[in-house]
């Protein structure tokens, strides 16, 4: 019984594989599938309320980077002159501590200012993921997609990629939230 079995599975076995695979193209002849591709990377690059959440950013932390920036200037000039070494032992070790003090400052507050930096774009991103969802939606709805695929993918031809039309949709909501709130 067990070889009769065995007999039919291996003859029904591609016959099975066969009428399947006819299943599905005819399938896909008779409804063809439209598929989009957005590269989230040149989006989040270059969509305008994330080039505009990055100047805030900025504008944010400008004050924090440039007084570290004085700090490492200082830092340089007291390096100078301890490597001048033009001055009695006790005045030698006082400016090698206040070096070091400041060294360590500088670095902590460096570290500090990246992990807020880090910590505030990511949260400028979550808060714009949505708004890039619903463009993404309305376009798909809008042109007929039926499926929209995101990177990171293996491989998308450019005839699929749909970008461009992501991020003038993008646009033109910013350029309508910033007449809203009177922002030219």
């Amino acid at each position: 019984m067990g070889i009769m079995r065995r007999y039919v599975w291996s003859e029904l076995c591609p016959l099975l594989v066969l009428l399947l695979g006819m299943a599905v193209v005819s399938f896909a002849h008779a409804q063809e599938v439209r598929i989009g591709y957005v590269d989230m990377k040149r989006v989040l690059d270059n969509a305008p309320q994330v080039v505009a959440g990055r100047a805030l950013l900025d504008q944010e932390f400008r004050a924090r980077n440039d007084a570290i920036q004085l700090d490492e200037s200082r830092l340089t000039l007291m390096e100078g002159e301890l490597a001048q070494a033009d001055m009695t032992s006790e005045d030698y070790r006082r400016l090698e501590r206040e070096v070091l003090e400041l060294r360590r400052n500088v670095e902590r507050r460096k570290e500090d200012l990246r992990d807020e930096l880090s910590f505030r774009r990511t949260e400028e991103i979550q808060r714009l993921e949505e708004q890039i969802n619903v463009a993404v939606q309305e376009i798909a709805e809008r042109n007929g997609y039926d499926l929209i695929v995101s990177s990171p993918v293996v491989y998308a031809s450019p005839d699929l990629d749909i970008t461009d039309l992501i991020l003038e949709q993008l646009q033109a909501e910013f350029e309508a939230d910033q007449l809203e709130f009177g922002n030219p």
